[in-house]
């Protein structure tokens, strides 16, 4: 999604000065040593009919010594609302409004989504900073080493390395985890110079990242290792010597080669200089250095993935929001699919057909789980999909959702800038993405 600029703020809601700093506060270490026992794998096949959930027992307390403190929300564990199918088309925004305030986070569409949700689904608010929107994209879980990294917003930064960004920059947090609610917090301090990161996902033994670039850096794609001191290493700069607008969002195809999007979000913005390519969709193979574009069409092509098996692929267009912050709702807010044709050893996108629209705010990032199911984050929260196209349920996050992240057996963590959500479903939902 476009980059809002935000000034920092301290703790009791005033600006913080320009150049100043903000850190993060290191966690002190507590006793409990590492969780050496992981989540068993659970089961590829797919729910049983769907039934609905049990009423469940009280939730237990979180330990004082856990390294951050988490905050559970909606305790009464059958947290879902039914939503009445037949009245639905004619009454939606009467049964839910995007603005009211809801009792209960899981909205249920259609039955299918209940095996989904699992016996007791849960929302957490795991981290509420109110300095500075931290959480904000890329989402990538490094299970090797139980860690979470997440791009922020645009943040003020008065150095004079960030000239050439109109004085903004993007910080990379890294979050550990030793328990879903024991963790350590940490920023990313990489050697080389604010390059703007935006989306990314999991390749090799680290991630890619979106440079957006600025006025003066190009833009692409670059890797970083997941461990310290997170070398990174420039993959992409340039489209046969034409620089990139801004790269959005990446996924990695099992062939090895990486398809990404690329809006002119960071023109907009003002910190990347005039386009000179179209808002387009390419596929880039690192083994052979070719680089083609797959897909155009797009008001600003977002976020991009594929469904399990790899047959069909997912790009939201946020069109209906500009990077200056134009807002008109005449424009797309729509997840397109394509299917993913091989001719001559090599994939082509045929049969483009609107899968979703969505009905509040637009889908910015998007990812499928191990059953096909499509989700996208929106402006009212995570929004659920079957193959099909048909809304099966939501999950209500206060003040929308911009991206998302898979994390292990039904585990999903969600970006809400200045927030960070824990939604725990079913053990057997899995993103298609890791499969963990």
């Amino acid at each position: 999604m476009a980059h809002l600029w935000h000034r920092p703020k301290t703790s009791d809601g005033n600006l913080l000065a320009p150049g100043h700093k903000v850190s993060f506060s290191d966690s002190s270490k507590s006793s409990n040593k590492r969780d050496s026992g992981r989540p068993s794998t659970a089961s590829n096949s797919r729910p049983s009919s769907p039934a609905a959930p049990p009423r469940a027992a009280s939730q237990k307390r979180t330990s004082s010594s856990t390294r951050a403190s988490s905050q559970q929300i909606w305790g009464d564990n059958r947290n879902f609302q039914r939503i009445n199918r037949q009245s639905e088309a004619l009454w939606q925004s009467t049964l839910v409004s995007p603005t009211a305030s809801q009792p209960k986070p899981f909205l249920i569409y259609h039955d299918s989504f209940l095996p989904l949700l699992g016996p007791n689904p849960t929302l957490q608010l795991l981290i509420h900073d109110p300095r500075a929107p931290y959480f904000h994209e890329a989402g990538v879980f490094h299970p090797p080493t139980n860690t979470l990294f997440i791009t922020s917003n645009q943040l003020e930064d008065s150095s004079p390395d960030a000239v050439t960004t109109r004085n903004k920059t993007i910080v990379i947090t890294k979050i550990e985890f030793f328990s879903p609610t024991d963790f350590s917090r940490d920023k990313v301090r990489c050697p080389e110079r604010n390059f703007m990161a935006n989306g990314g996902t999991n390749y090799r033994d680290g991630l890619i990242l979106c440079a957006q670039g600025s006025l003066r850096e190009p833009s692409g794609l670059i890797y970083m290792e997941a461990k310290r001191p997170h070398k990174t290493t420039t993959l992409l700069n340039n489209y046969h010597s034409r620089p990139f607008n801004s790269p959005n969002d990446v996924v990695v195809h099992s062939d090895g080669s990486i398809w990404f999007t690329d809006p002119i979000y960071g023109y907009e913005q003002g910190f990347r200089p005039k386009p000179q390519l179209p808002q387009l969709v390419y596929r880039f193979d690192p083994s052979t250095g070719d680089i083609r574009v797959v897909a155009d069409g797009f008001g600003r092509p977002n976020g991009i993935c594929f469904s399990p098996d790899e047959t069909n692929i997912y790009i939201t267009d946020t069109d209906l929001i500009h990077g200056d912050g134009n807002t008109d709702y005449r424009r797309p807010a729509t997840i397109y699919a394509y299917s993913v044709l091989w001719e001559h050893d090599s994939p082509y996108l045929t049969n483009r057909r609107v899968f979703a629209y969505a009905d509040t705010g637009a889908p910015d990032g998007i990812k499928c789980d191990v059953f096909g199911n499509v989700y996208s984050g929106c402006g009212d929260g995570i929004n659920i999909w079957n193959p099909a196209g048909m809304l099966i349920g939501k999950v209500q996050i206060e003040g929308g959702c911009a991206n998302f992240c898979f994390g292990r057996n039904g585990e999903m963590w969600c970006f809400g800038e200045y927030k960070l959500w824990r939604v725990k479903m079913g053990d057997e939902t899995r993103g298609a993405l890791l499969g963990v």
